[in-house]
């Protein structure tokens, strides 16, 4: 005889190390973007990108698999003169040294969502009541805003760390919380500007590297969109299973 309980378990368990697992690689990829984001990259960075294993991503989509194929292409040609080329490139369109008919390519939110295209608007204080909610803070030395792109993937990294230590401690119902936050946060804090920042950076960037970048953010997104989505469909359908026991 077989105990069905006993399968479901097992089952669940399995689907468990399952979401685990990609919540892992999604942190990761999050801190990826952050740090390609925050400052130029050093050398050690740009060789480290370079070599890469990106395999596990294949998968993804189609837009994340092209900017893979420009990143590639670009880093495959780098020199002595690739890491100034590439500094020149992130400091004319991401630290706003170049503009675009008055207008800036500059990563924080509330630059692409104001009518005035300023910073420190709405999305600004939004996103620093979010993160206060959520008893995040910046850390000393820091001075960008709150709504700096860079901050806001660090930010999923810290609630995808947290998805994670509710599954591993066996508590769905924080988990659900968790991801509920995540795909709320992607949606109206990145995914709500972030073509209006990709359109701009585009007329502003010169090298391959930095136009591929654009394109596994948007992909990236995308994707994980999906993931929280599905994780979240998931965790409501054992939460019901529970509740009906």
């Amino acid at each position: 005889m077989v105990d069905e309980m006993s399968v479901a378990a097992a089952d669940e368990a399995v689907v468990t190390e399952d979401m685990i697992a990609a919540l892992k690689g999604r942190a990761a990829f999050y801190d990826l973007l952050a740090a390609i984001y925050f400052r130029p990259l050093t050398a050690e960075q740009i060789d480290n990108i370079a070599e890469m294993d990106w395999s596990e991503y294949a998968d993804v989509n189609e837009l994340f698999a092209d900017g893979v194929n420009d990143i590639t292409r670009y880093l495959r040609k780098r020199n002595s003169g690739t890491r100034q080329a590439l500094a020149v490139d992130f400091t004319s369109a991401f630290a706003g040294t170049s503009s675009w008919k008055g207008r800036y390519a500059v990563p924080y939110e509330s630059v692409h969502t104001s009518e005035e295209g300023l910073m420190f608007q709405d999305a600004y204080h939004e996103v620093f009541q979010l993160y206060k909610a959520n008893h995040v803070a910046k850390a000393e030395g820091y001075d960008f805003p709150h709504d700096h792109l860079s901050f806001m993937c660090e930010f999923l990294v810290v609630l995808s760390d947290r998805i994670i230590a509710a599954l591993e401690a066996g508590d769905d119902a924080e988990a659900l919380r968790q991801v509920r936050t995540s795909r709320a946060f992607l949606a109206d804090h990145i995914l709500s500007w972030f073509d209006t920042f990709q359109d701009l950076a585009l007329l502003l960037l010169e090298t391959r590297f930095y136009r591929g970048v654009l394109k596994i953010s948007k992909g990236f997104f995308l994707e994980d969109a999906e993931l929280l989505d599905a994780i979240a469909v998931e965790l409501e359908q054992r939460l019901e299973v529970r509740e009906e026991r």
